[in-house]
């Protein structure tokens, strides 16, 4: 029977391991482009076996972003935890403005530009960034609709909103901008930036 000690000397062993490990496919994809690193030279470079990274990744874009489940803790938790005064649309933009968001999103120790370009510049990569995101969604809705009196459709639908339209944000060449943009058009309405042709209106 292990000991609490013993548990305890294991999980940090394989968090070193998966930290090593991941550091050092960063280091090679920054260097010598994605598509140019296989599995085998991440091993090498880490100095594990090519089913050690199995053992703690399931493929070579797990390996770029390795912070999933933190990331999507701390989305929750800005809802979940934002002062009694605060409402979910001001807590989402002062988190999402803070860059935590970006930041959080990348792993080791790489300068975040260099994260970015690697990630905008390899299409595997950018499309996975975007599908973790949107995986995300089902659960800001849940917080939404457990801290407010929004019904689960509503909930649904801002989640949505706030997800895509940061996708969005990311990619534009005023990122932040493009965020206040997005909150103020959650805040009132659509319809001062589209005119009165909205949702099927006629003049």
């Amino acid at each position: 029977m292990s000991t609490p000690n013993a548990s305890g000397r294991r999980e940090r062993k394989k968090a070193a391991t998966r930290a090593a490990i991941s550091t050092a496919a960063l280091e090679l994809f920054l260097e010598r482009g994605f598509d140019a690193v296989s599995m085998r030279d991440v091993a090498e470079r880490a100095d594990v076996a090519v089913a050690t990274i199995f053992a703690h990744f399931s493929g070579k874009e797990s390996l770029v972003f390795d912070e999933d489940e933190s990331l999507v803790d701390q989305l929750v938790a800005t809802v979940r935890d934002r002062p009694g005064d605060q409402d979910v649309l001001d807590a989402l933009e002062t988190w999402f403005l803070s860059g935590r968001a970006a930041e959080a999103s990348r792993t080791g120790s790489a300068d975040f530009a260099e994260f970015r370009a690697l990630v905008d510049r390899t299409p595997a990569l950018h499309g996975r960034w975007q599908s973790t995101w949107r995986g995300y969604v089902p659960r800001l809705a849940e917080v939404i609709t457990d801290t407010t009196e929004a019904d689960d459709r509503t909930a649904g639908l801002v989640a949505t909103l706030v997800v895509e339209g940061f996708l969005r944000a990311a990619d534009d060449d005023h990122p932040d901008r493009a965020l206040r943009t997005l909150y103020d058009i959650l805040r009132n309405g659509a319809g001062q930036y589209l005119g009165s042709r909205v949702l099927g209106a006629t003049d």
